[in-house]
C-alpha cells in the first residue's frame, strides 16, 4: 500500500480533499491531507507564512513516513511540492501536479503568469492594507475555482477560505537535475479550469515533460467536481 501526501493550493486547506481521502483510504492506502502554515487548522500570523515554511512543514511530514510517498500538489501547491521533491528526492515515489504550478529552476508563480492569457489571476486578487496577503472578491470565486462543483460544496469551501500570503507567489523555485530531476512526475490537467487555463497547464508540461499525464474534463477543483475520477488517477500512480 502507498502513502499519499496531499498539498492544497492558495486560500485553501487540507479540507479541500475531504471527498478524495476516503476513496483512497477505502483501497487500503494511507492519506495525509496537509494544512500548510496559515491554512486550515495550522493557523500562524500571516507574516510567518512563506514558501520556505510550506516546504519545511511538508518535508517534516514526508520524512516521518516509513516509505517514499506519492506527493500531490494542487494549484499554488505545485510550488511547494517542487521544492520538497528537490530536497527529498529519495523520499518521493511520484510528484504529482493537479492543475498546478510546475516551475522550472528560477521561476516563481509570477513568472508562470506569462502563460495565463486573459485570465490574469493577479488582477483578480485584492491586496491587504499591510501588503502581506491577498483575497479574492466573493463574486468571482465560484466561476474561477468551482465552476462545475455542487453548490453545497462551493458554499462550504468559500466559508473556509483564508487570506493567502503574498510571499509564496514571489519566491523562485530552485531545482537541480540530480535531485528534482530524478523524481517521477505526473500531471493531472483540467480542461475547464478558469484559474489555471488548460493552455497554461500544457505550456508547463511542454516545458517540463512528465512521465504520466491524465486529463479530467472539469474545473479547477476536481476534488469536489470529479472526486472519483481524480481518485482513479491517483490510484494509478500506486500501481
Amino acid at each position: 500500500m502507498s502513502t499519499y501526501v496531499l498539498v492544497h493550493g492558495a486560500y485553501h486547506g487540507g479540507w479541500c480533499f475531504e471527498k478524495v481521502v476516503p476513496l483512497l483510504e477505502a483501497m487500503g492506502h494511507k492519506v495525509i491531507a496537509v494544512d500548510l502554515p496559515g491554512h486550515g487548522d495550522n493557523m500562524v500570523p500571516i507574516g510567518e507564512v512563506s514558501l520556505a515554511a510550506y516546504v519545511d512543514h511538508v518535508c517534516s511530514i514526508v520524512e516521518s513516513q516509513a516509505d517514499p510517498v506519492i506527493l500531490l500538489g494542487h494549484s499554488l501547491g505545485g510550488m511547494t511540492i517542487t521544492q520538497v521533491a528537490e530536497r527529498l528526492p529519495n523520499r518521493i515515489a511520484w510528484v504529482a501536479y493537479l492543475t498546478a504550478m510546475m516551475p522550472k529552476n528560477g521561476q516563481n508563480r509570477t513568472d508562470l503568469a506569462e502563460h495565463e492569457g486573459p485570465e490574469d489571476m493577479a488582477g483578480k486578487r485584492v491586496l491587504s492594507e499591510d501588503g502581506l496577503s491577498v483575497t479574492m472578491p466573493r463574486a468571482i470565486i465560484p466561476p474561477t475555482f468551482y465552476a462545475q462543483c455542487p453548490a453545497e460544496d462551493v458554499e462550504r469551501a468559500i466559508a473556509r477560505l483564508v487570506p493567502q500570503a503574498v510571499e509564496p507567489f514571489q519566491q523562485q523555485a530552485r531545482t537541480t537535475p540530480d535531485n528534482f530531476g530524478t523524481v517521477k512526475r505526473a500531471y493531472i490537467e483540467c480542461l475547464r479550469d478558469n484559474a489555471i487555463p488548460i493552455a497554461m497547464q500544457r505550456a508547463m508540461i511542454a516545458a517540463q515533460p512528465c512521465d504520466r499525464v491524465f486529463t479530467i474534463d472539469t474545473d479547477h477543483s476536481p476534488f469536489y467536481s470529479a472526486p472519483e475520477e481524480l481518485a482513479t488517477y491517483l490510484l494509478a500512480l500506486a500501481d
